[in-house]
């Protein structure tokens, strides 16, 4: 019995740990920077490495490829490859106050088939996401600290595979908002993070395609 109460002691002690990753924080509301026009990624002129030119890749396979059905054509920014969190940044523009759109194909994927905006990026372990899942029909917000996610708020919504859909996130303070097709499914507050860049992710074994995407000052 004695052993039994230790183990489930350490259990708890471990799953707070982890639940308590701290998080971060490189930027405040007064760093933001954004670009003085809206910043505008069509993936169209960009050889198959560009990510090296307008952005950080943090995790997984990321290659603009020719997609037959971008939504501008001829290319898209695909992610193929096979991480924990496959996500990258686009660009060093900070941001506070910032309505961010993309459009997204999940294409395949059998553990995940997963679509995100990552903001507020302070660097490779501490961020927001909205994230669109064609496997359980949900919008979901997380947060990413010390490299450890957390749920900040569910939304179901169907997500659906193989089309181009378009996910929006409006973050204005602490207050987040998240749309899927022009439709509010999801909203929080969070105040962990102020102000950061902005970026693309997916999750485990999610082949997804990205294209559109649009940041700027509300």
């Amino acid at each position: 019995m004695q052993q039994l109460t230790s183990l489930g002691t350490a259990l708890l002690l471990l799953a707070t740990a982890c639940s308590g990753a701290r998080a971060a924080v490189r930027y405040q509301a007064g760093d933001s920077s954004p670009p003085a026009e809206p910043m505008v990624r069509h993936f169209d002129a960009a050889p198959s490495d560009a990510t090296s030119t307008f952005g950080t890749v943090f995790s997984g396979t990321w290659e603009v490829r020719a997609e037959a059905d971008a939504p501008s054509p001829p290319n898209a920014l695909c992610q193929t490859g096979t991480a924990t969190f496959p996500a990258v940044s686009l660009g060093d523009a900070v941001f506070g106050d910032v309505v961010a759109t993309t459009r997204f194909k999940p294409i395949s994927g059998r553990e995940d088939r997963a679509a995100g905006l990552i903001f507020r990026v302070q660097d490779q372990d501490n961020y927001y996401i909205l994230r669109a899942n064609a496997l359980e029909n949900n919008v979901n917000f997380y947060k990413y600290a010390g490299g450890s996610r957390s749920t900040l708020k569910e939304g179901k919504s169907q997500v659906v595979a193989g089309q181009w859909q378009e996910l929006r996130v409006e973050a204005i303070g602490n207050h987040l908002r998240g749309f899927l097709n022009d439709q509010q499914v999801v909203e929080v507050s969070d105040d962990t993070y102020q102000a950061g860049q902005i970026g693309l992710w997916t999750k485990a074994d999610s082949v997804t395609c990205f294209d559109d995407v649009n940041a700027q000052i509300p």
